[in-house]
């Protein structure tokens, strides 16, 4: 016979010495029943106690983040300034040529290069202009006021029957899109959350894009009707009344509701879009800003010479002058007549391919500006439209095979717009 003598303390698990006993069944029942129920509370404790931590772990969070999804109307309206931007880019593009000789200047190569950049002329104009402007009337109004020239300069240049016609109305479209430039970067990153404003500021340059390959696809008629290019400048006209038409929806900057003492519309703009946890510390930062613009009122523009903003000014002064001497304008205006120097049959539709491969490097730039840093994307695109320039003059200057030189040509053009 057998008897378990179990040791007086009862936790941790009890260990037991088997002797001998005459009431086997009595104390083996009574062993079972007392250590059972102890080893049983021990193991719950401990699961207990383990279990909330894997719990904790497996709790992810929320991964459909639409924090954006509020001013991404009102941004995406703003955006349609750069569609008509990249639009008036393109426009000319392929029917230069019928335009010239409609209007009687054709072969005369400086007179087709200023029909289709004096826009530039009047953007510059426009966007010196475009300050004053927007801190008296507000972006809303400073909007839907620009689309006038955009309207009537695309009318205009639609009904040309003279080279003066088509250059005012080019003129008065250049005005509108200077505006624009200035206008629609300050309203997407006043009403943007902040967390989100790079994200959302990048519809600028996908709308650009996005309207240089409308406009080059609506160019390729122009190929076989020589009187094409009337119907694409009136197309050009209706983004503007779809503009004027959506800003009486979108919101006002609250940051210039601010400004101008309309404390209670800022704070319901701030709240509808950015969340009432946000709307204090906006109304802070705007306050902040506005008290250092009273303290620096004697700034002047001399200053940026001054350490410490010399250096920074003079980079960032000499990457947007070099940007336009790097040859993409030349590309993006006058790619077609390019292509049928060298042979293509259909410049306009190879022009298209130029605005895709715009396109898709907007697209990588927007990928990896984040990951890779400004920097070094700014240095590859540069060093790439080095190469792709020298592909370009290399193909035109020097006696190489004729085909070898056709396809040098074509692959330096696309590559360029990267």
């Amino acid at each position: 016979m057998w008897v378990a003598t179990v040791l007086p303390k009862p936790a941790p698990p009890v260990l037991s010495v088997l002797t001998s006993s005459r009431n086997p069944k009595q104390n083996s029942f009574h062993f079972r029943f007392s250590y059972r129920p102890l080893n049983f509370k021990l193991s719950a404790t401990k699961q207990q106690q383990q279990l909330p931590e894997p719990k904790a772990e497996k709790k992810n969070p929320s991964s459909s983040d639409i924090g954006w999804l509020p001013a991404f109307p009102h941004v995406l309206i703003a955006s349609m300034s750069n569609f008509v931007f990249g639009y008036h880019i393109g426009v000319m593009n392929g029917p230069i040529v019928s335009v010239a000789k409609e209007l009687g200047f054709e072969g005369n190569s400086i007179l087709e290069g200023l029909v289709v950049s004096i826009f530039i002329v009047g953007a510059f104009l426009g966007s010196v202009a475009s300050g004053s402007v927007v801190d008296k009337l507000g972006c809303r109004r400073t909007f839907q006021l620009d689309t006038i020239p955009l309207i009537l300069g695309a009318l205009i240049s639609a009904q040309a029957h003279s080279l003066d016609e088509i250059l005012w109305g080019r003129f008065l479209v250049g005005l509108g899109i200077g505006v624009n430039t200035v206008l629609v970067p300050i309203y997407i990153s006043e009403v943007a959350p902040t967390k989100y404003r790079g994200s959302l500021g990048t519809l600028c340059q996908i709308g650009t894009c996005l309207g240089i390959i409308a406009s080059l696809f609506l160019d390729i008629p122009s190929e076989t009707d020589p009187h094409w290019w009337r119907t694409i400048l009136y197309i050009a006209s209706a983004p503007g009344f779809f503009l004027a038409l959506g800003m009486q929806f979108a919101v006002e900057s609250p940051r210039w509701l601010y400004k101008v003492g309309r404390l209670d519309d800022a704070k319901t703009v701030i709240r509808n879009l950015w969340g009432s946890s946000e709307v204090e510390t906006a109304i802070q930062d705007f306050q902040s800003v506005l008290e250092n613009n009273d303290v620096n009122v004697g700034s002047g523009w001399l200053e940026l010479l001054e350490e410490p903003h010399s250096r920074a000014a003079f980079i960032g002064g000499a990457l947007f002058l070099l940007q336009q001497f790097a040859g993409i304008n030349g590309v993006l205006y006058f790619s077609s007549l390019t292509f049928r120097d060298v042979g293509v049959t259909s410049g306009s539709l190879a022009s298209l391919f130029v605005g895709l491969a715009n396109f898709a490097g907007a697209l990588i730039a927007l990928y990896l500006m984040d990951k890779e840093g400004r920097q070094k994307l700014l240095i590859g695109s540069y060093l790439g439209m080095a190469v792709s320039m020298f592909l370009i003059a290399c193909a035109i200057s020097f006696p190489v095979d004729e085909e070898l030189s056709h396809n040098l040509s074509i692959l330096g053009t696309l590559i360029h717009p990267k």
